[in-house]
């Protein structure tokens, strides 16, 4: 009976001393710090995101997820009730995305701020704040993906149309067509060969041509030396026309001085006509009776026969 009664008291103080220990363990080990509560609210799939997960504000796990629920107030939406340590910088601009643990999947919340120095933002435990939920990185490929599968229908669709059986005819006719104007091409040696042949007796013709046409010039280039020279023909043709203009001078001088008196003294005589016209003509303004009776006797000078004086 002794030793049955031992052993029970042994048994009870060992079970109380693990009990001790595990009571000891979790109140040793018990989170003193007072979470301040936040709140996710989104339309977005979270998917591999879990009750307890880490809350890790750009990459220091400051909080975990409470819980994870449906939206009473609004059909569709989730909301995720986060705890996270209060001297973490939560403001007006910090937003939430998605992230993953490796290859596992598991997935957390990751906080970051748009701007540094924003207000804060204050939260209570009967009106915790929201925090927006971004897409992250697998959502953005996944809409990235689809944006890409769209186009590649577009360009598979594209090609189908470009081979097409009538496209593939217009292609392969045009394939036709280079090949022939390739042939063609093998052929244009051929035809220019007789040209190119011929192509040094013309080189040489071109420098017996050229070589005669330097010869000319020189031929004309000492033509014009001697027609320009002292003695040549230029320099007698310009004395010979000196001289005659020296003639033709001489000849206008003479003229003039043979011409010029008789020109004078005919200038004289015009002048005497013309002085004896007008006096005609003045007569007649004055007396016309003298075209029937003639021009009247004109009354005798001093010293002259019937010459009287006039009276006082």
């Amino acid at each position: 009976m002794e030793n049955r009664s031992h052993a029970f008291m042994t048994g009870i103080f060992t079970i109380s001393l693990l009990v001790a220990a595990v009571f000891f363990g979790i109140w040793f080990n018990r989170d003193r710090v007072q979470y301040d509560p936040y709140l996710i609210a989104t339309t977005l799939a979270v998917p591999g995101l879990n009750p307890q997960a880490a809350v890790r504000y750009r990459g220091l796990e400051v909080g975990k997820v409470d819980e994870i629920d449906f939206d009473p107030k609004a059909a569709g939406q989730i909301l995720v009730h986060l705890s996270i340590d209060p001297a973490t910088p939560i403001t007006r601009t910090t937003f939430a995305t998605l992230g993953y643990q490796g290859v596992t999947g598991i997935a957390y919340i990751q906080l970051d701020d748009e701007s540094v120095g924003s207000p804060a933002l204050g939260t209570s435990k009967k009106n915790p704040s929201r925090i927006p939920l971004r897409p992250g990185l697998f959502d953005q490929l996944e809409k990235r993906g689809k944006a890409i599968l769209e186009q590649a229908e577009n360009v598979t669709g594209k090609l189908n149309t470009l081979l097409s059986p009538e496209n593939q005819k217009t292609m392969l006719s045009a394939f036709s067509d280079v090949s022939e104007t390739a042939r063609e091409y093998r052929e244009l040696p051929k035809q220019l060969g007789p040209t190119l042949d011929k192509l040094p007796a013309l080189a040489e013709q071109t420098d017996r041509a050229v070589r005669s046409v330097n010869e000319l010039a020189d031929s004309a280039t000492q033509l014009s030396r001697s027609l320009q020279g002292p003695d040549g023909a230029v320099t007698r043709i310009t004395a010979a026309v000196d001289r005659a203009a020296t003639s033709v001078e001489a000849v206008t001088s003479g003229v003039e001085l043979e011409a010029l008196p008789s020109i004078t003294g005919l200038t004289d005589e015009t002048k005497s006509s013309m002085r004896a016209v007008r006096r005609t003509m003045n007569t007649l303004n004055e007396r016309p009776q003298s075209i029937l009776f003639g021009a009247p006797q004109v009354a005798p000078g001093p010293g002259e026969p019937g010459f009287t004086a006039p009276a006082k």
